[in-house]
């Protein structure tokens, strides 16, 4: 009996040892016709143990791959896809180089400091004035989002002025959404509502104490 330890290693396990047999019985074809038609049969086999492949449009093409990678690429063929080449499957993907710079407030997300900064290159006026009351809000919808509990409209529009460098400050006469119709439209119900549950829910442990009580 031979362990499975002495064989060679499975290159694709999901195909099993006798797939892999199989295909290294095609080297020793000397005609390359009987060894097509038989690489052909190996490929019907490998679709049968996996249906699931059937799914993609491109599954026969990924089969024929898979019988190259298991041959370790060296088999000789006339199939019905181009060899793979090694070095293109065995390449790393390239290092995804991620933005390291800070962010003065992070529940703002890097997208207003954006707009923040665009909107510094707008010329005094209504246009800008409407820009900045749409910036205000998104940023107070954004603050509750981080915390569910109040802000006020004098916190954002500090934040405001710290992020665009003293440039953009909330018009006089605009007025920010309210954080009740803010966290009624997330899900989360009114603030006083919200502070009523959180002041008035009764404890677990009370109501596990009470229930044992009445027995």
């Amino acid at each position: 009996m031979k362990y499975n330890t002495l064989r060679s290693q499975l290159i694709i396990p999901e195909y099993g040892r006798n797939i892999q047999n199989m295909i290294e019985h095609l080297f020793t074809i000397e005609d390359k016709a009987k060894r097509t038609d038989n690489a052909y049969f190996i490929v019907n086999v490998m679709a049968q143990m996996h249906p699931h492949v059937k799914e993609s449009a491109d599954y026969l093409h990924k089969l024929w791959d898979h019988l190259h990678i298991i041959s370790n690429y060296k088999l000789d063929i006339d199939g019905p896809f181009p060899k793979p080449e090694k070095e293109i499957l065995t390449k790393k993907p390239a290092k995804i180089v991620y933005n390291s710079s800070n962010i003065r407030y992070g529940h703002y997300g890097r997208h207003i400091v954006n707009i923040i900064k665009k909107a510094n290159e707008y010329e005094d006026g209504q246009e800008k004035d409407a820009l900045i009351h749409s910036i205000a809000n998104q940023m107070k919808k954004l603050y509750l989002s981080w915390n569910r509990d109040s802000v006020s409209d004098l916190t954002i529009a500090e934040n405001l002025s710290e992020l665009s460098g003293g440039h953009l400050t909330i018009p006089e006469e605009s007025r920010l959404i309210s954080t009740n119709e803010i966290l009624a439209k997330n899900g989360t119900g009114s603030l006083s509502s919200l502070q009523k549950k959180k002041k008035f829910a009764p404890r677990r442990d009370n109501q596990n104490f009470q229930r044992k009580k009445s027995r």
